[in-house]
């Protein structure tokens, strides 16, 4: 089973629109309300596809309500934490050809004695039996400190978990020396975490091995238009997705984490699975998951062979 912790979730609301215009009225071509949070998504991608997953995350306000509401059909074992301020409600603007704007709250200022209670179900969780990975995911609401991630990471070392953290800023820097199992960058968190910069394929992998020198057991980095690149003890592979038809970008590097897990959490299994969810997702509106009818595997190609040289599309 693979267990998530999303300390500062969300109600999304998607709102589909023929174009952005600054100041305008608009009128909405689609719209749908998710569960929104980065672990939260990866456990919905999960359940979506059969696994088992258990999801640990604040639960305060209206939004609060509604988020249970909304994952409660979803096959998800749920552990809301009571919380006093309300979670937040977050709304994404998506163009057709797949640009999106997304306008997010900052969330609830949680207590020290919250802090705490948020901790204590994880390590309840996470003892409950058969948990395989824990996925700390997503950014850190107020009255949390930026080490909270790292003093996470360190209570759960030694308890027979894999820990995994996809956050940025100072709360993914400071985790980064506690050493997880695994880190899930993108292209802009993995340059701020290694102090390099990332212009080529070659860069990428680069800033990959010095996080893995600092003792980082793997880094899974998503490069958007140029796919995903994983570095662990197996090597270097570098992959991407075709998609034919981009909805959405919303959640789908949470799909690409989610079928990275469910693929074994390592190795050219585990990234072809995570690209095949993640160019799924890319292809359904918001930030729907993809279910195994969705997924395209023929649409995945991976490169053992890195191309050092390539630009990547961001810098071209």
């Amino acid at each position: 089973m693979i267990l998530t912790f999303t300390p500062n979730p969300s109600v999304d609301r998607t709102v589909e629109v023929d174009g952005l215009v600054r100041g305008a009225v608009l009128r909405a071509t689609g719209a749908r309300v998710d569960p929104g949070g980065k672990g939260v998504n990866v456990s919905r991608a999960l359940a979506a596809a059969g696994h088992k997953t258990r999801a640990v995350l604040p639960s305060g306000g209206p939004e609060g309500l509604q988020l249970a509401a909304l994952l409660e059909p979803e096959g998800i074992d749920l552990v809301p934490v009571a919380v006093a301020g309300a979670i937040r409600a977050n709304v994404t603007v998506v163009e057709p050809d797949g640009t999106t704007t997304k306008l997010n709250e900052l969330g609830p200022e949680l207590s020290p004695a919250e802090a705490h209670a948020l901790v204590a179900a994880v390590q309840e969780a996470a003892a409950a039996g058969s948990v395989d990975w824990v996925a700390c995911c997503g950014s850190l609401p107020r009255g949390l400190p930026e080490t909270f991630y790292a003093d996470l990471v360190r209570t759960l070392s030694g308890s027979g978990v894999q820990v995994c953290v996809d956050s940025s800023g100072a709360p993914l820097l400071a985790a980064l020396d506690a050493e997880p199992d695994l880190v899930k960058p993108n292209a802009e968190e993995l340059a701020e975490a290694s102090g390099l910069e990332i212009r080529t394929l070659g860069d990428a992998v680069a800033a990959a091995e010095s996080l893995r020198a600092r003792g980082i057991g793997a880094v899974l980095a998503s490069l958007g238009a140029d796919g995903a690149l994983l570095v662990d003890d197996e090597g270097t592979v570098h992959g991407e997705a075709r998609v034919a038809t981009p909805r959405s970008t919303v959640g789908a590097g949470d799909a690409l984490l989610a079928g990275f897990l469910a693929g074994g959490g390592s190795g050219v299994r585990g990234l072809r699975e995570g690209l095949a969810w993640g160019a799924a997702a890319v292809s359904l509106p918001g930030s729907r998951m993809p279910t195994p009818a969705d997924l395209n595997p023929t649409a995945v190609h991976l490169h053992p062979s890195v191309d050092f040289s390539r630009v990547l599309k961001g810098q071209a």
